[in-house]
């Protein structure tokens, strides 16, 4: 039997996707308290999630958000990682406020935002440990976080993943509107 690597990517880059989420999974949690959530989109559904994109700049005129819009359409996949909102109690005030219980409802929890950070790294190294091109993107994970992806879900980021012989992530050009 004869694999052609072209042949097999797809299959490959899913494979990568679950380490990744396995990696998110794993990573050090404040307290131990797993608030953590993880999904994988493909197919016609990072198409959905580029015209969730373009809504939102169509929303807040961020012309970043253009450009990710179209550069998610290179990916086999995106990979979204999130934080569900809990407080940990521990009255740390890196968010800003002396108490948990001063804090506002709308003010994210410092502590869940470090895990969210920290299991994006992990899941970062995953895929670089794997040889697959990544990139972080922030208005990728709020167009999945407005589509309700990750339920309950209160900040999500996302890391499309692609196997070719550039890195369609990097070196990009802003996008003119059209």
């Amino acid at each position: 039997m004869i694999i052609n690597e072209r042949d097999a990517r797809h299959e490959h880059l899913l494979y990568v996707a679950k380490q990744m989420m396995t990696a998110a999974r794993t990573a050090p949690k404040g307290k131990g308290i797993d608030i953590i959530e993880t999904a994988v989109v493909t197919e016609e559904d990072i198409q959905e999630l580029s015209n969730e994109i373009m809504r939102l700049y169509s929303k807040n005129g961020m012309k970043f958000f253009l450009r990710d819009a179209e550069n998610i359409l290179s990916a086999e996949a995106v990979v979204l990682i999130g934080t569900r909102e809990e407080l940990h109690g521990l009255n740390c005030g890196h968010c800003g406020f002396s108490t948990c219980a001063e804090k506002p409802k709308d003010t994210p929890c410092a502590i869940n935002i470090v895990d969210l950070g920290i299991a994006i790294g992990s899941a970062c190294a995953m895929a670089a440990d794997l040889r697959v091109d990544s990139r972080v993107m922030f208005s990728t994970g709020l167009a999945a976080q407005s589509l309700n992806w990750l339920i309950d879900c209160k900040c999500v980021m996302a890391i499309p993943i692609s196997c070719s012989s550039k890195n369609p992530f990097f070196d990009r050009k802003p996008k003119e509107i059209k």
